[in-house]
């Protein structure tokens, strides 16, 4: 038979493409849709439902997240090895809608005390997001309480107020820091001319400059001289709890009549949790851990797998199951957070389970399109008994729920989790290196390292870049102003920016390359990847800008969370499609399987780094609420400068080395850096 016959038979019903695709874009569509409309409420859900404190809440999301990519390593094994790629997406399919529906069982929620003046009050809270509202039944009447939060300074033992957004108060903290330029110069180890940090106190219109001492604990102690002597400063935060004479729902709180006032200090506070509906929302995390384990690296190997050696239509089909992994992220965070945040966590929860089933019923109903693709290696050897009247297939099986368990208990103690990454990760390092000297030589064992280079170097990228379902939804949460048009936008709504800018920019930047390209200007992939992790520094700072911009308890722009998100996004699709696309073409054929299990597990990584950033910026609350506004500002304006500028370094430092990089890839000996090509080696983003 000759080429024309056979491409003539092809099967191209779909818009040119085998029906196969359509059945692989709508299943993984509505996985995509399951995940992201529960990510979008997890964290929230962790704070405000369950009282999770901010920094336990961030460990356990961000080890949620790495164990989802360590578990695709198994999930991707037992299927080359055994099940086959259907038989384990089916198996992780039906794993999620049980996890997805398992996480609409909510309990009543976890209960806060607040005792002062020897007696408890039950914390009872109505509303979610930022229309949460606290209660007490305060002398037999329910009240509401809100939070009064203010700072100030001495000077000796002169008490001082801050100037205020109306410009009334007696003081300003001046902090003249090192420019961009001489910031990233200093983390690259390069000295640049600029103004030394310094900083001034505006007291009462008079500037003072400050000097500092060290103390031997490592703090430090500010100084100004005033009245002709050195005055020690020292500033201060308090916050005091308002109990107000009013129980309306939904009237904002009115400061100004304030029934009795609780002083910070005065006050402690006490959680309860429900045990067992904690037990119940960690084992549905850990089904959802195990069925993306299955499911996500196996419906990407069958849409590979339906198209034919060389086929040219290959490229554009991973584009099309691309764009359908975004419509359903998409539509998950507008529908999943809307009603989760306004009618009841468990309707958000209950809705990303159904788009699950949908996904689960779309799979099974399309197996005749998938033709013999994705079928066990060995069929007959499933039926092989290995545990008594077990056989392999039913191993398998059992071996998952082996899995969910493991999962289960890691969650529970999930500071672990971030270690344990590390340790797995230091093992596939070794691996690499020991590998590459043992078994490979010459341009081989270069493309080794080189491929290493891009699953290391993926972790600061995303450690920064995934704040967004973390630290960036508590501050959106909080500390944005998410009024737009009168319109109060759920927080959750905001992650699908993300997806949306992909939408508009990824074709403009496809557009981009073969422009680039035609003229030799095309940056090499090194260089992408160095642009995008510099991208996901800037992007904070962007937004620390947007902080900075207004008062120290005021609200910021909403603006600005569009502009993070878009930077981050233009920087996604300079790192994501690009280094998996390359660890595809840099891996020898019979390693393809090990290289993607590595970059998974730098994946891991990168998310359990991306905990332990957010529990750093973590602020204190009482009932899921922050109790000093300023502080939390601060704190948070803080640990995104420091990752801003670290980003920002990184992404400098590796441009920089991006030469050697490229000279390990030996580009010249295959065809790179197409965005098709490279989604086709992603088939999507990360998790």
């Amino acid at each position: 038979m000759t080429d024309t016959s056979i491409a003539a038979e092809r099967d191209t019903s779909f818009f040119g493409h085998p029906k196969g695709l359509i059945i692989c874009f709508l299943t993984e569509m509505w996985e995509r849709f399951s995940y992201y409309g529960m990510r979008g409420l997890l964290l929230l859900y962790l704070v405000q439902h369950f009282l999770f404190g901010d920094r336990e809440a961030s460990i356990i999301y961000g080890g949620y997240i790495a164990l989802v990519y360590i578990m695709s390593i198994f999930g991707g094994v037992l299927s080359d090895r055994y099940l086959g790629q259907r038989k384990a997406v089916t198996y992780g399919a039906i794993l999620l809608v049980l996890g997805h529906f398992g996480m609409a069982f909510e309990g009543t929620g976890s209960k806060e005390t607040l005792t002062f003046a020897g007696n408890d009050y039950v914390i009872e809270d109505v509303g979610r997001d930022d229309n949460r509202k606290l209660y007490i039944d305060y002398e037999g009447q329910t009240r509401r309480i809100v939070f009064d939060s203010y700072q100030y300074l001495t000077v000796g033992d002169q008490r001082f107020e801050p100037i205020d957004d109306d410009g009334q108060g007696d003081y300003v903290v001046q902090k003249n820091t090192r420019g961009l330029v001489q910031n990233i110069c200093g983390l690259v180890g390069l000295g640049c001319a600029g103004p030394a940090p310094s900083t001034d106190l505006l007291l009462q219109e008079t500037s003072y400059p400050a000097t500092f001492r060290a103390n031997a604990d490592g703090t430090e102690e500010m100084f100004v001289q005033l009245n002709g002597a050195e005055q020690i400063v020292t500033e201060f935060s308090q916050s005091d709890i308002l109990i107000l004479p009013t129980a309306d729902e939904n009237k904002d709180a009115d400061t100004s009549i304030v029934l009795a006032t609780v002083p910070d200090g005065s006050y402690s506070t006490s959680v309860e949790k429900q045990q067992f509906f904690v037990n119940v929302l960690f084992l549905s995390l850990a089904l959802i851990i195990a069925g993306v384990g299955f499911l996500k690296p196996n419906i990407s190997t069958i849409v590979g797998d339906l198209y034919e050696p060389g086929d040219e239509r290959r490229d554009s089909g991973f584009t099309i199951f691309y764009m359908g992994i975004n419509l359903g992220s998409f539509l998950a965070t507008w529908s999943c957070g809307i009603l989760g945040i306004v009618y009841g966590w468990a309707y958000g929860f209950g809705l990303a389970g159904i788009g699950m089933l949908a996904g689960l019923i779309v799979f099974q109903w399309g197996q005749k399109y998938l033709g013999d693709v994705a079928e066990p290696p060995n069929p007959e050897k499933l039926k092989h008994n290995v545990l008594g009247p077990i056989n392999i297939e039913w191993a398998c099986y059992i071996g998952g729920l082996a899995l969910v368990l493991g999962a289960m208990s890691l969650l529970f103690v999930a500071r672990i989790i971030g270690p344990l990454s590390m340790i797995i990760g230091i093992v596939f390092f070794l691996g690499f290196i020991l590998y590459s000297f043992l078994k490979l030589q010459g341009v081989q064992r270069s493309r080794m390292w080189a491929a290493l280079y891009f699953a290391v170097a993926q972790i600061p990228f995303w450690s920064l870049f995934e704040q967004a379902g973390s630290s960036l939804t508590l501050v959106t949460s909080r500390l944005v102003d998410t009024t737009i048009f009168g319109i109060d936008v759920p927080t959750p709504v905001f992650q699908s920016l993300n997806a949306g800018f992909i939408f508009l920019f990824a074709p403009v930047i496809a557009w981009l390359w073969i422009w680039l390209g035609r003229r030799g200007w095309e940056p090499s992939t090194p260089v992408k990847f160095a642009i995008g992790v510099f991208g996901a520094g800037l992007g904070y700072m962007v937004l620390v800008s947007g902080m900075n911009s207004v008062g120290a308890s005021a609200l910021t722009p909403v603006f600005f969370i569009f502009a993070i998100y878009w930077v981050h996004t233009m920087a996604e699709l300079m790192v994501s499609p690009v280094g998996l696309s390359a660890m595809t073409k840099l891996a020898p054929a019979r390693l393809v399987g090990f290289f993607m299990a590595a970059w998974f597990v730098y994946s891991g990584i990168a998310n359990a780094l991306s905990g332990v950033i957010a529990a750093a910026a973590g602020a204190e609350t009482v009932g899921g609420q922050i109790v000093d506004v300023a502080a939390a500002k601060a704190g948070y304006i803080q640990v995104f400068s420091s990752i801003g500028y670290i980003g920002m370094g990184v992404g400098v430092v590796m441009l920089l080395i991006a030469p050697i990089v490229k000279s390990w890839m030996k580009e010249s000996e295959f065809a790179v850096d197409s965005l098709d090509d490279e989604l086709q080696a992603s088939g999507e983003k990360p998790a």
